[in-house]
């Protein structure tokens, strides 16, 4: 890993990424790129036109204060020692994360979330979501300040349908970046209901052929996904939980919900999503 991002709208939850991203950072040698997007109005300024006398002093403030911010977060004791470099731009949140990311090479972003519910979680959603739904890369959701965070127990929950294993050596990779330990999780619910044979078949069909190193294989009974990967989660003192996503957009996406956005709004735990 040599580069992470990292949106920073420098609120309490920006921070709780920004310092587990230290920590991936301390411990993989990457350089972390803080993000800061200004969502003006339109008519405030030009982006094409920045730096001309057309843009006006309102505009030059906000990034000037953004700057000022900016220096103060650098001088934060979790980021001592490692590679820091920030960026303020003009541009929608979502539209600047994912584009920048791909300017900038980032092997990972890492977002703070407030997470939601209810009629809010359903028809606004938050750059986290948008970004978790449609990046390239892995996305690393942050929602609670974690003081020793460390990665040695990853959660790996899917339902191991074969036709999903594109993304899993990426999955590999990373649990070797920390030495973890991988647990592979399949839910078994009352509406998806199989027996364990079938179950424990399919884990170890989707991994055959790979090197998992340490491991382990786990189906767990619960009344619904969601609430088997939380629970799952707290019995054996996970660090984080990793999931593949699909990416769903629109009618699909309304009706049909995505695992990976539930849990980055209500899980407690890091959730890192690879998308399919």
């Amino acid at each position: 890993m040599k580069s992470i991002l990292v949106p920073v709208d420098f609120s309490k939850q920006a921070e709780y990424a920004a310092k587990v991203a230290s920590v991936i950072a301390k411990q993989t040698n990457a350089k972390i790129f803080l993000l800061h997007m200004l969502e003006l109005p339109t008519g405030i300024i030009d982006p094409a036109s920045f730096g001309s006398a057309n843009n006006s002093p309102t505009a030059l403030l906000f990034l000037k204060r953004a700057h000022e911010k900016f220096e103060d977060f650098k001088k934060s004791s979790f980021l001592k020692g490692v590679k820091v470099e920030d960026s303020v731009q003009f541009h929608k949140a979502y539209d600047g994360i994912i584009d920048e990311s791909v300017k900038q090479g980032a092997d990972l972003i890492v977002m703070g979330s407030k997470g939601a519910s209810g009629i809010e979680e359903m028809l606004v959603g938050s750059n986290t979501e948008k970004v978790v739904r449609n990046s390239e890369i892995p996305v690393l959701v942050v929602k609670e300040d974690i003081s020793n965070f460390k990665i040695e127990n990853i959660v790996f929950a899917s339902n191991f349908k074969y036709d999903k294993r594109s993304a899993f050596q990426k999955i590999l990779n990373f649990a070797q970046l920390f030495n973890a330990k991988l647990h592979l999780l399949k839910i078994n619910t009352i509406h998806n209901f199989e027996t364990t044979k079938d179950s424990s078949d399919a884990i170890r069909n989707f991994i055959n052929d790979f090197d998992l190193g340490d491991f382990s294989l786990n189906i767990y009974n619960d009344v619904s996904i969601e609430l088997g990967i939380l629970n799952f989660s707290k019995v054996i003192d996970a660090d984080i939980i990793l999931l593949n996503t699909h990416g769903r957009r629109g009618l699909a996406h309304l009706f049909n919900g995505s695992i990976g956005e539930d849990l980055t709004n209500h899980a407690k735990l890091p959730v890192l999503t690879f998308k399919l």
